[in-house]
């Protein structure tokens, strides 16, 4: 275990190393406190990934004057006899959301997730990377892949024929839309609550750039734990004015997420499978087989 990080610099500092568990991501996480109280969080991978932790790493420094509270980059380099790849970043003391929503009241749980929203807001004014080609090009080329892994994947969804036509219809919305900064895997899994009360944001390890809107695709994860906090989120983060088109397109994006869960969770086991698949009938049952847009759960009221 030492040999692993011994070549990071202060490491001879650090009192306490504690391995993480969660997560789907490869890479090893650890906790760490060092002599003079400080907290840190460290991600090792495989020296293979060089240059893609690298480039994360970089964008998220796009992020340290945003006025939210997030996991800044500290240091980054390679440890382990050049095996390995790190990222050290700051650690956010508190409360997993996706546990701690349940035990709050409606209000406490609305208002947290329209914070959500309006982080998510604050995110999404990092723009995008140079050069990227066409959102519609990029998306359209992944919708086809999802449709492609699904139908090949051996695993059979009732209803997935009314998410493939929901997807057909509403490909064209795709066109011209923006990109911008994604963090890539926003839910309440991602999520930490303070013991001030502060909404912080964890895990960038998916971020990305795209469509802003395309960041409602996990949302499905908030509304499993708390269909306040979810429709606080959306809320939040269009000031208590949602455009119709969002709908269209969070339906859009919600579609071909969980189209691409289902091949996805294959390596990960029956236990995924199965919750893939159960969430999936959720949507369905959320969307009315997708004869609609708006999920059965969102509230558009305030709650106060």
């Amino acid at each position: 275990m030492i040999k692993l990080y011994n070549e990071i610099p202060d490491s001879c500092k650090w009192q306490i190393v504690e391995p993480l568990n969660k997560g789907w991501s490869n890479d090893q996480k650890y906790y760490i406190r060092t002599a003079d109280g400080r907290e840190l969080l460290l991600r090792v991978a495989d020296i293979s990934q060089y240059e893609n932790k690298k480039q994360g790493f970089e964008a998220i420094k796009q992020l340290d004057n945003l006025d939210i509270l997030i996991s800044h980059p500290v240091d980054f380099g390679i440890c382990n006899n050049g095996q390995s790849v790190y990222s050290l970043l700051t650690w956010i003391a508190g409360k997993d959301a996706e546990y701690l929503l349940p035990e709050l009241n409606s209000k406490y749980q609305y208002r947290l997730g329209v914070r959500a929203g309006e982080i998510l807001r604050i995110l999404h004014q990092v723009p995008a990377a140079k050069n990227q080609i066409s959102w519609s090009e990029r998306f359209n080329k992944k919708i086809n892949r999802n449709i492609t892994d699904y139908e090949t994947c051996g695993i059979r969804l009732e209803g997935a024929d009314k998410i493939i036509e929901y997807i057909e219809q509403n490909r064209c919305l795709l066109k011209n839309r923006p990109q911008c900064f994604q963090h890539g895997d926003y839910h309440a899994g991602n999520m930490i609550v303070t013991k001030s009360g502060e909404l912080g944001i964890i895990d960038f390890n998916r971020l990305d750039y795209g469509d802003p809107w395309e960041e409602f695709n996990r949302i499905t994860w908030c509304a499993d734990v708390s269909a306040v906090f979810a429709s606080g989120r959306i809320n939040g983060y269009f000031h208590n004015n949602v455009p119709a088109l969002f709908f269209r397109l969070m339906a859009l994006y919600i579609a071909s997420n969980q189209l691409s869960s289902i091949p996805w969770a294959i390596k990960f086991g029956h236990k995924e499978v199965s919750t893939m698949l159960r969430q999936a009938e959720n949507v369905l049952k959320w969307y009315d087989g997708f004869q609609t847009c708006i999920p059965k759960w969102y509230i558009s009221n305030s709650i106060e």
